[in-house]
């Protein structure tokens, strides 16, 4: 049984599926997700992604919704008992279901005695840490993306057994993504494959109009919230640089028609999908801070990144995050790769004098380039789903 209520963690559940499969060639597979794990395989009783909701305000809005789903869930588990339960992402959810799958396995012991996983960890290092504690004693594996994280939960919790797996963006992309996105300087440094090696006589004296990529977030709240900002700071922008393209990646087509309410001349290009190409184009990032931040770096692109939410929400957050940033590029560096806004001060103006300035700082470019290239180093090789299922398969002996 596998439960993941984002569009980011629909996809490592769908590539944790296959690579599970090549453990277990027989082994079906049941859940909560959305598209992508339907199309590995998984049966789903719905689609958990449509219901995925920021904060603790909007989790309350919806909490019948939510207990609803959950019940459901924990019935079909009991029914069905199955010998694995693994949580994708989405901690919130997923924590209280793990503890929920332990307490309700004790009563059909020995007939059922599920594994508990938690694929990717929750960000218990950012805020409440004693979360880890209870973590321990539901879970019997926690298969981590980041490199610091093993360490971390030794010295919190020793008895939970954690495995760095990689981060599963490594591998994901193809050469000719790559090849579009990279290519190696003489000198050793990377630069963006679009600037050809040698210039052709024709194109002599013609400046490349420069491309910036808007990357709102997963959510239709972080839309309605990042949107308005985004698209105010692009137009500052561009009456700074008056040649500057602009485009937006979206992960499905219901969030595009949401997108598309809020520029009713269509000048902005907005698509669901195809998110690696369009890094490979970019020379700017504005992107929410997410997992989309890491995609951003692992293309080399210098990105501005912003995040706004609810007044509660907020005055909860920053009496709980203990972290610095909220941009994991940031915190992987421990310094600011990234410029970072939040709240209040994800103002257009900021979020467009950093951009700009991104645009037109050559040397802060490769800068940036550089340290995101040493950051994606420390995210282990290819195969983190294959990893992942290996460890899994562990669990039975």
């Amino acid at each position: 049984m596998l439960i993941a209520g984002e569009a980011s963690g629909d996809l490592l559940a769908s590539e944790l599926v296959v690579a599970l499969r090549g453990q277990w060639p027989e082994a079906r597979f049941i859940g909560a997700g959305g598209p992508k794990m339907v199309a590995a395989g998984v049966r789903l009783a719905f689609d958990l992604t449509q219901h995925s909701v920021i904060g603790i305000s909007d989790v309350l809005k919806n909490l019948s919704e939510y207990r609803r789903l959950f019940n459901q869930l924990l019935a079909l588990a009991v029914k069905q008992k199955p010998d694995a339960v693994i949580g994708v992402d989405y901690g919130g959810f997923n924590l209280r279901f793990g503890h929920a799958v332990k307490k309700a396995a004790r009563r059909y012991r020995p007939e059922w005695n599920p594994r508990i996983i938690q694929f990717v960890s929750p960000q218990v290092w950012a805020s409440r840490p004693g979360r880890a504690k209870q973590l321990a004693k539901d879970y019997d594996l926690l298969l981590s993306i980041f490199p610091f994280e093993k360490d971390w939960y030794a010295r919190r919790a020793p008895r939970l057994r954690v495995e760095f797996v990689g981060h599963p963006m490594i591998g994901r992309y193809t050469v000719e993504d790559l090849q579009l996105s990279f290519r190696q300087a003489d000198d050793g440094s990377t630069a963006n494959a679009a600037e050809p090696a040698a210039v052709p006589p024709e194109t002599a004296g013609v400046v490349a109009r420069q491309n910036a990529l808007l990357l709102p977030g997963s959510r239709e709240g972080e839309l309605a919230r990042h949107l308005p900002v985004m698209l105010d700071a692009l137009k500052l922008m561009q009456a700074r640089l008056p040649d500057l393209q602009a485009n937006m990646v979206l992960p499905n087509v219901s969030l595009v028609r949401q997108a598309k309410s809020f520029d009713p001349t269509g000048r902005l290009k907005i698509q669901a999908g195809s998110l690696a190409h369009a890094l490979a184009q970019a020379d700017v990032a504005i992107a929410s801070t997410g997992t989309v931040t890491m995609e951003c770096a692992f293309f080399g692109v210098p990105a501005v990144t912003l995040y706004k939410t609810s007044w509660l929400n907020y005055q909860i957050a920053k009496r709980i995050v203990t972290v610095k940033s909220l941009s994991m590029p940031n915190l992987l560096a421990g310094e600011t790769v990234y410029p970072e806004f939040v709240q209040g001060d994800a103002t257009p103006a900021n979020i467009a004098r950093a951009a700009v300035d991104l645009l037109q700082n050559d040397a802060r470019r490769a800068q940036i380039k550089q340290r995101l290239a040493e950051i994606v180093k420390t995210l282990g090789e290819p195969g983190a789903p294959k990893r992942a299922a290996e460890a899994i398969s562990s669990l039975f002996p």
